[in-house]
């Protein structure tokens, strides 16, 4: 029995292969094809239909990377064919088996209208012809290169137009009219449905016996000189497997239509502006033909693409989602990285977001879609709750290396208590081919079938392999209710949550960040991209600032247009391949360009804002943006420089080093350029481990067992060269201008040249270093190592509005796992009574662990990757300038850390004017700090105060305006009030730890309204 079933098996798949696929269709009209060749960048159709085709043969090799090329395609119906039955098949010369990482195209009426797109697992186009039967259709094919070898990552000048050649990539395949024979191919999916089944289902199951029984037969009835004559016969066959329900406890799947377009990866951004219309064009196409099926796509910055690109797609893709299939999700700008991007920033993911989809498209989105980010901030739960979502998806966990989540369905706990009803799709992929072996695979992974019933599973080739397939609607009605198969229903993300959290209301929790064990490279890689995405940040809250401060003070217009676009372009380079480092190198180039742009354009809005606020004059000020006072500004504010603290002295040591002293720190610096003692004055205490340095810089050998610029792994730390094991090249002591001494260690190691200032300044409780690094190293990785003689078990690490705790030992796998984290602007390492805290100005990626300690017990080492040097995707990631900023401030507390932070990404900004500008609030308490002042989105000239709990305690604070105000009202995240309105002339606050709170504020008599360049909508 066992070799009949093995014979039927082998059978069937050669009778599929040579003679079922190939008869479904049956009869070939060539087209004449001809072609223009666009000069460089893409053009639109009108400019495109215009142009002198010129006639091309079958198999013509065409397109050089990354360019494009337009084909004209005719022909006539041949007598006795009808329309209905005919397609267009149009073959671009697909090479591998991977959809969206090869060839595209988009087809065209002559007319203009879309028709859809063409990939290679969909590239038929309907056949259209006119009253004569002359057919006539335009296809913009894009020579996009495949630099996806996911398995060698071998370097590629691909990545780049100006390197990557101009050798044709792809050889025309057929292109022709065909004949299509509906029952052959309804045929061929009842095969494919029931072959998957029997492979999956176990080998003595009496169902599988059936099933190959059932193929067996069919082959038997159907004639292989005639299959459109017998193919009826042999559905009537298979008839009865198919019919067979599944079992009363199957698990049910909701099965999502989605295509998964990263918004720049291995292509650049103007090229995901074409994937998404030829995406939502072919989903389209398949709603006009399939009542049924439901589609969800995030990211709202790619419908404004379509929006702005193909205004005829974007007013059908309206028209479905008001009927409900064509289903907005996620409620975010982008698909972002949540673990970089800033508090501020991750809210403003949301608030664009669902700005655009609640105005646009009349939508107003509760699940956050983030199926491919590389792990999730414990600060996100209440940004997402804050910002009216209800639901969490993502799937990128099933990637963990070593440990697995214990959960698929379950409560998400952020870092201040609120909990996210959170799903892991246990398919383990976002693009199902809703093929039998992926849902049984769902079924038998799901780790909640105990107490629920239901998953979800989206469907669909991403990335431009064109979304959801007419054959994967047929996988799906055949497996709705399938003996041996899950039931399979096509629904909304909405349905699944809904009926998931009724289900399984009392679903365990996780409390937390959930880390990605895996893509930990990513906090470091393309540091060019980081630093630009940090100083943005910060430019954008001082801009904000300032403008809102100009309003309310001098009646400045706001300008909001100019900051709106600032915020969705910054939104945009937050996506998770342009953030983490991990795209070609034409989309880095362009990420650096445009922070650069964006630098410009915040501060002409700053300068033109603290001019209008301070006047005409010669005074000298200092205007803080930062929410603590700093260098003698006040918080928010602009004030005299009040007198720097005691001058700092030093002296040369006997060997060479040197000692800085300014009455409050003390660093001690031996003659190979390391900080051997760091103490300061009011502890008395040196924060130097015995034995090591505050500045030890470490070269490690850097090669990822797979992805490049994606991973850090764990034996980079057993492959270590120390930078200061010799003297250096120089080491140079002077004193600035404002009296801060500056030791200048200036390195030369393998390829690269570092340049380490280390400076102390007058009344300054920290001591700065700057690096200056020309890095020409490949495959290494630069780490910079505080060594601190601190007793502790954990570290704190900032993230958005707030901290996180990080083992500096590995007594479990999973602290075991976390070799490399991302913090902020600051980490804290700290015992009873004593800490140390470290800032950097643009650094993700961090470490922290125990080191000996000269003289008995364990030190604790907090290490920061400065630099890699990855091969893949950019063969040249990161090599040329960099300059960076770290700060050691001994003798410090969570609120120092916090403090210290700030000053090195917020410094005040001398100015000269005629008048201090006082700040808009007064704060009366102690741990609580105002992170954004704004005016409202909506153009009321409302003035809107975010704030948070930063220490991690319960903190009262009292907020008193300084402006008039007609009333005051605490609002949700997206600004809408959460409460009742008061008049009260101060606000009382009492915040749970890392509460958010967001405050607006009404001017009274209605004053403001932000001038003329405000619109209430988009």
């Amino acid at each position: 029995m066992h070799d009949d079933r093995t014979r039927v098996e082998a059978r069937l798949r050669r009778f599929t292969r040579e003679r079922l696929e190939p008869a479904v269709f049956t009869a070939y009209q060539p087209l004449t094809v001809e072609h223009w060749q666009v000069p460089d960048e893409p053009v639109p159709f009108a400019e495109a239909v215009g142009q002198e085709y010129v006639p091309t043969e079958a198999g013509w090799t065409w397109g050089r990377a990354w360019s494009s090329t337009w084909f004209r395609l005719s022909g006539t119906l041949p007598d006795g064919w009808d329309a209905e039955s005919t397609e267009i098949v149009c073959d671009l010369g697909f090479t591998s088996e991977l959809p969206g990482f090869q060839a595209e195209g988009l087809a065209y009426r002559p007319d203009g209208a879309v028709i859809k797109a063409v990939s290679p697992r969909s590239h038929h186009l309907p056949c259209t012809p006119d009253v004569s039967g002359a057919v006539v259709v335009y296809v913009e094919a894009a020579a996009n290169p495949d630099v996806s070898d996911h398995f060698r990552f071998a370097p590629t000048p691909l990545g780049d137009k100006a390197t990557a050649g101009a050798a044709p990539l792809y050889a025309l395949g057929t292109i022709a009219l065909a004949r299509r024979d509906a029952t052959v191919w309804e045929l061929l999916q009842d095969v494919r449905v029931l072959d998957g089944l029997a492979r999956e289902l176990p080998s003595d199951s009496p169902r599988r016996s059936r099933v190959l029984h059932g193929l067996g037969r069919m082959l038997d009835v159907i004639d292989p000189d005639d299959i459109p004559g017998t193919a009826a016969a042999a559905r009537a066959v298979l008839a009865p497997l198919l019919a067979a329900p599944a079992h009363a406890s199957s698990h049910r799947i909701v099965a999502v239509g989605h295509a998964h377009i990263d918004s720049a990866w291995l292509w650049p951004v103007r090229e995901t502006v074409r994937k998404v219309a030829r995406t939502f064009a072919n989903v389209l196409d398949l709603m006009d033909r399939h009542p049924e099926f439901v589609f969800a796509a995030s990211s709202a910055q790619q419908y404004a693409w379509l929006k702005e690109h193909h205004p005829a797609l974007f007013a059908r893709v309206r028209e479905r989602v008001r009927e409900g299939r064509f289903v907005p999700v996620g409620g975010m700008w982008v698909e972002s990285d949540t673990n970089m991007p800033g508090g501020e920033s991750m809210i403003r993911q949301f608030s664009h977001g669902k700005r655009f989809f609640r105005d646009e498209l009349g939508v107003e989105t509760e699940e956050v879609w983030l199926p491919d980010s590389f792990g999730y901030s414990a600060a996100l739960p209440q940004i997402v709750a804050g910002t009216g979502n209800r639901w969490f998806l993502t799937q990128k966990m099933s990637w963990n290396q070593v440990n697995r989540l214990p959960h698929h369905t379950f409560w998400w706990e952020g870092i201040d208590g609120t909990r996210l009803f959170t799903h892991l799709p246990p398919a383990d992929t976002y693009s199902s081919q809703l093929t039998p072996d992926e849902l049984l695979h769902t079924e038998r992974n799901f780790q909640d079938a105990a107490a629920a019933t239901m998953s979800l599973v989206p469907f669909g080739w991403g990335d431009g392999g064109g979304g959801p397939t007419r054959e994967m609607l047929a996988a799906a009605q055949r497996s709705r209710d399938l003996e041996g198969l899950p039931r399979v229903e096509v629904g909304s993300p909405r349905r699944f949550f809904a009926e998931a959290e009724a289900e399984y209301p009392n679903a365990p929790a996780w409390s937390g960040e959930m880390y990605l064990e895996l893509h930990r490279g990513t906090y470091t890689s393309q540091a060019r991209t980081k630093r630009g995405n940090r100083r943005s940040e910060q430019l954008l809250h001082e801009a904000e600032l300032w403008a809102t401060t100009a309003s309310v003070r001098a009646g400045t217009p706001y300008p909001e247009g100019e900051l709106r676009r600032a915020w969705e372009k910054v939104l945009l380079l937050q996506f998770h391949d342009i953030l983490p480092g991990s795209s070609i190198a034409w989309v880095h180039r362009e990420a650096e360009r445009d922070h650069a742009a964006l630098a410009g354009e915040l501060t002409a809005i700053i300068d033109r804002s603290l001019a209008a606020l301070v006047g005409d004059g010669e005074t000298e000020l200092l205007a803080n943006a930062a929410p603590v006072p700093a260098n003698g500004a006040v918080a928010f504010g602009a004030a005299p420089p009040r007198a720097e603290g005691a001058a700092v002295s030093w002296e040369a040591g006997a060997t060479g080093g040197v000692t800085l002293d300014n009455g409050r720190v003390r660093a001690v610096i031996d003659e190979r350029g390391r900080i051997v003692s760091l103490t300061d004055a009011a502890s008395g205490r040196d924060a130097a481990a015995p034995g090591g340095a505050a500045n030890r810089l470490v070269l490690h050998r850097d090669t990822p067992t797979e992805w490049d610029a994606w991973d850090i792994d764990d034996h980079y730390r057993r492959l270590a060269t120390p930078l200061d094991a010799d003297a250096p090249e120089a080491l140079e002591v002077a004193a600035s201008a404002d009296g801060t001494v500056v030791v200048t260690v200036a390195r030369a190691f393998a390829r690269s040249r570092l340049t380490q200032r280390i400076s102390l300044a007058p009344g300054a409780d920290a001591v700065d270093l700057a690096f200056d690094i020309d890095w020409h190293e490949s495959q290494k990785l630069l780490k910079l190592f505080v060594d601190l003689d601190v007793h502790a078990d954990e570290v704190l690490a900032e993230t958005q509005f707030g901290y996180v705790r990080r083992a500096t030992h590995e007594n479990t796998s999973w602290d075991a796992a976390r070799f490399e984290f991302c913090a902020h602007r600051w980490t804290f390492v700290g015992e009873p009574g004593y800490g140390v805290a470290v800032a950097n100005d643009s650094t993700y990626g961090h470490d922290a662990s125990r080191i000996a300690r000269a003289g008995g017990g364990r030190a604790t080492t907090l290490g920061l990757s400065l630099l890699r040097a990855p091969r893949y995707p950019d063969p040249e990631a990161d090599r040329g300038a960099h300059t960076m900023r770290v700060s050691v401030r001994p003798g410090a507390g969570i609120r120092e850390a916090v403090a210290e932070g700030y000053r090195l990404n917020v410094p005040p900004r001398a100015v000269r004017g005629a008048r201090p500008v006082d700040p808009l609030f007064d704060l009366d308490g102690d741990g609580i700090l105002a992170e954004t002042v704004k005016l409202a989105d909506d153009g009321s000239g409302d003035v809107v105060l975010r704030l948070y709990e930063s220490t991690g305690g319960r903190g009262r604070i009292t907020v008193t305006p300084r402006f008039d105000v007609g009333e005051w009202v605490r609002t949700d995240l997206l600004e809408r009030p959460d409460g009742d309105a008061s008049r009260s002339g101060t606000v009382p606050l009492t915040l749970r730890p890392f509460e958010i709170a967001t405050l607006r504020f009404r001017r009274a008599g209605g004053a403001g309204g932000n001038g003329p360049e405000v619109s209430p909508g988009r």
